[in-house]
């Protein structure tokens, strides 16, 4: 599971006790599934919560004045970000 625009993972490290015996653990990225829509078509994307932010900030102004645009927006964002 990986962030479709920045490719923010999984990261592996380690647990380590008091008596020094090492496990394993996974930090996972925080992923929302986000609804955008590109070329006409609405495609279901995971956004980390960076860049779901940088997104709707990209698109916020638009939508208050002209939601027609809103479509085209949505998708020069992804199309810039990858």
């Amino acid at each position: 599971m990986k962030c479709y625009r920045c490719g923010k993972g999984v990261q592996v490290g380690m647990n380590v006790s008091h008596s020094h015996i090492r496990t394993k653990k996974r930090s996972r990225p925080n992923l929302h599934v986000f609804n955008l829509k590109v070329g006409g078509m609405t495609k279901r994307v995971r956004l980390c919560t960076k860049c779901l932010r940088i997104v709707k900030k990209e698109i916020a102004p638009k939508v208050a004045n002209k939601p027609a645009e809103i479509e085209e927006k949505q998708g020069e964002v992804i199309k810039v970000a990858v």
